[in-house]
């Protein structure tokens, strides 16, 4: 991979995926409080942003803005039930749509990427936002959205055991 955040992105994935997928269920449905996420559902909310950025990521090379839909981050967690999903499948969607939209971020050719934009909402849909009155580019976009996705590993790390003992392969 050419781009750092690109590379950067897989690693974090691997690395994540590897220390969670055989973690108990009890670690992975257990919510730190009211109005938290448990780790699958952390999970979920990344399959729903990587889900939402890929459209906005691909859709940008064609847009003369960088105008995006918004969308209900706790109604998409809800609406599809994560604590009930199939950890397996969960986990192996969000890797596979990361190493995906790794490949797009890479792929995007430096002319789209770099390009600055006047019209942006990335006050509304970035994770770090830009006020609307400065210029974006796509490339802020997508390193914005492994910034996110890396604050939210940070969320599931802290919910870890700190023995380990919940880390280790089920019999």
């Amino acid at each position: 991979m050419r781009l750092g955040y690109a590379r950067q992105l897989v690693q974090t994935v691997e690395r994540v995926v590897a220390r969670l997928e055989h973690l108990p269920t009890g670690t992975l449905t257990r919510r730190p409080g009211p109005g938290r996420w448990s780790i699958k559902e952390i999970v979920g909310h990344l399959v729903d942003s990587a889900s939402n950025n890929h459209q906005r990521f691909v859709r940008a090379r064609w847009q003369k803005d960088l105008i995006f839909p918004t969308y209900d981050q706790e109604g998409w967690v809800v609406a599809q039930e994560y604590q009930e999903a199939p950890w397996p499948e969960l986990l192996a969607l969000w890797r596979t749509y990361n190493l995906h939209l790794a490949r797009v971020m890479d792929t995007t050719p430096d002319v789209l990427r770099l390009r600055e934009h006047r019209r942006h909402n990335f006050d509304q849909v970035a994770f770090r936002s830009i006020p609307p009155d400065q210029p974006a580019t796509l490339d802020y976009f997508m390193r914005d959205y492994v910034e996110h996705l890396e604050h939210h590993v940070r969320q599931i790390e802290e919910l870890l055991p700190a023995s380990g003992k919940d880390s280790q392969p089920r019999p």
